[in-house]
C-alpha cells in the first residue's frame, strides 16, 4: 500500500523539483526561495534535509523560537502534531522532505525494539548535524534520481526500515537529549560575516578580517562561528571555494590549475586535496561525472 499523506504547505515562490511515493513514505525535493513560510500543523512525521544552499533562518514552533544557520547536511525532525507559527529563510535552499506516517515509527518500535508503540513519540529537533541520518536520506533520494532497477524493492524496504529504526533509537523523546550549549552570536553580526565571506572567499581573507566584522576578538569569534554554523571559519571558507569549484567544473572547461587559482587556492595540489576531502571525489572525477569526456 502506497503512503499518500504528507504535510501540505503553501511555500512562498517554491518549485517542486521531484517527488516519489514509496511503500511506507513520501519524498519531495523542493527549491525554496527567500521569504516567509505559511504556518502549519504537521499531519505526519517529517524529516527535512538541506541538499544545497545556505541561509540564516528563524522559526517559532511549539511555543519557542530558534535561529539557526542552514547548509548542506543539516536536518530537522518534526513529529506529527508540531505547530509551526512562523518560519523565514533569507536565501534559496534545496530541501529534501521525507514524510512518514505514524505507523512507520510504531512498527519499528514494536518489531525492532519490542517497545509499546503508544509510548514512542519523536522529538522536535532543528539545526541537526547528523551524518548518519543525512546519508540514509540521500540514499533514499538516489533511487528516485536514477532509472528503476529490479533490486530496488528490496533496497528501498531495507532503507525505510533502517530510517525508522534509527529515528526511534536516536530521536524519540525519552532518548533525545537537546544540547544545553548557548549560542549567543547575534544574527545580524553573523549575517554581516557571511556576506563578507561571500564577497571575498576567493581572496586571502584573514581571521582578523572576519572577527573585526563581527566586532569580536579572534578567539571568541572562532568559537561562536563554529557553534553557529558547525564549521570553523577556515573550513567554511574552504567549503564555499569548493562549492564555487563545483559550479565551474560543471559549466566550463578551464584547467584545474586555473580554477584553483581563480577561487583562492595557492596550488592545484591544495585544491585537489580540499575538493576530495569535501566531496569524496577529485575535481577531475567530478568534472567527468558532470561533463562526460571532461578533463580527468
Amino acid at each position: 500500500m502506497t503512503f499518500k499523506l504528507h504535510n501540505e504547505r503553501r511555500y512562498a515562490r517554491s518549485q517542486l523539483v521531484k517527488s516519489a511515493d514509496f511503500s511506507l513514505l513520501h519524498i519531495q525535493h523542493r527549491r525554496l526561495e527567500p521569504g516567509l513560510l505559511d504556518p502549519i500543523t504537521f499531519k505526519c512525521n517529517e524529516i527535512d534535509m538541506v541538499l544545497s544552499g545556505q541561509t540564516l533562518t528563524e522559526r517559532k514552533a511549539n511555543g519557542w523560537t530558534q535561529r539557526s544557520f542552514l547548509r548542506p547536511g543539516i536536518s530537522r525532525v518534526s513529529p506529527i502534531g508540531t505547530h509551526e507559527d512562523f518560519a523565514e529563510i533569507t536565501d534559496r535552499l534545496d530541501i529534501l522532505h521525507i514524510y512518514l506516517p505514524s505507523a512507520f515509527i510504531e512498527r519499528s518500535a514494536l518489531i525492532d525494539y519490542d517497545t509499546d508503540p503508544a509510548k514512542i513519540e519523536l522529538s522536535y529537533v532543528v539545526g541537526l548535524n547528523d551524518p548518519t541520518l543525512y546519508q540514509i536520506g540521500l540514499a533514499l533520494y538516489s533511487v528516485v534520481e536514477r532509472a528503476e532497477e529490479p533490486t530496488d524493492r528490496l533496497l528501498l524496504d531495507t532503507m525505510q526500515s533502517a530510517l525508522a529504526a534509527y529515528l526511534v533509537r536516536s530521536y524519540s523523546i525519552d532518548r533525545w537529549k537537546p544540547s544545553t550549549k548557548k549560542i549567543d552570536f547575534d544574527p545580524n553580526r553573523l549575517k554581516r560575516v557571511l556576506a563578507l565571506i561571500e564577497a571575498r572567499f576567493t581572496e586571502n581573507i584573514s581571521l582578523r578580517d572576519l572577527a573585526d566584522e563581527a566586532c569580536l576578538s579572534e578567539f571568541h569569534f572562532s568559537r561562536l562561528f563554529r557553534e553557529a554554523t558547525g564549521l570553523s571559519p577556515h573550513r567554511y571558507v574552504t567549503y564555499r571555494r569548493v562549492q564555487e569549484a563545483q559550479k565551474r567544473l560543471a559549466l566550463n572547461h578551464s584547467s584545474l590549475a586555473d580554477i584553483a587559482l581563480t577561487i583562492g587556492f595557492r596550488s592545484q595540489g591544495n585544491f585537489i586535496r580540499a575538493f576530495r576531502n569535501a566531496t569524496g571525489l577529485t575535481p577531475g572525477q567530478y568534472r567527468a561525472l558532470r561533463q562526460p569526456g571532461g578533463e580527468r
